[in-house]
């Protein structure tokens, strides 16, 4: 299988501070013999959160067709990963491999995203790139999210083309 590296023009970059969530599963319930579906509230904070620093990226009109999203989330480190003397201990991980797993915290931002009109529909994102992180120095939790267009068709070179990755 050929791997691709894929470009893209950048419509968006922006960071959304806060602790990041994860959009929850859809929920049911039983009542007078009727199920009934809902979605739990529980990330809907952060879901504004998203949506206010993303305002000032909103088309005037959704983004038409693929599209390249970014994600890098940031995490707080817990307390146990500091000496006493609030030092970092040796050997700490640099990425985050505690829940919430990558894919529920995904859902939220492209949900968000999309009700906010950055694109039409999320479907039309056909390239990610994710990364779950522990904060380093002064940086705060959150997320930083780029979004690049591909074009009506995208560019893209097999890596018999090219030996460096895009993505």
């Amino acid at each position: 299988m050929n791997q691709v590296n894929i470009s893209g023009n950048v419509l968006a970059t922006f960071t959304a501070y806060g602790d990041p969530k994860a959009q929850p599963r859809p929920r049911a319930f039983a009542k007078a013999g009727k199920v009934r579906m809902y979605d739990p509230s529980t990330a809907e904070h952060w879901k504004s959160q998203i949506a206010f620093a993303a305002q000032d990226f909103i088309p005037p009109a959704p983004h038409n067709g693929p599209l390249l999203v970014t994600l890098e989330f940031l995490f707080n480190r817990p307390k146990a990963h500091y000496k006493s003397n609030g030092i970092l201990r040796d050997k700490m991980p640099v990425l985050h491999e505690k829940k919430p797993d990558i894919d529920n915290l995904t859902k939220a931002v492209l949900d968000a995203l999309t009700a906010v009109g950055m694109w039409d529909d999320d479907k039309q994102v056909a390239a990610m790139s994710l990364v779950k992180r522990y904060v380093v120095d002064a940086e705060r939790a959150g997320v930083a999210v780029n979004v690049a267009s591909l074009g009506a068709v995208g560019k893209a070179s097999t890596a018999k083309d090219s030996e460096e990755t895009q993505l």
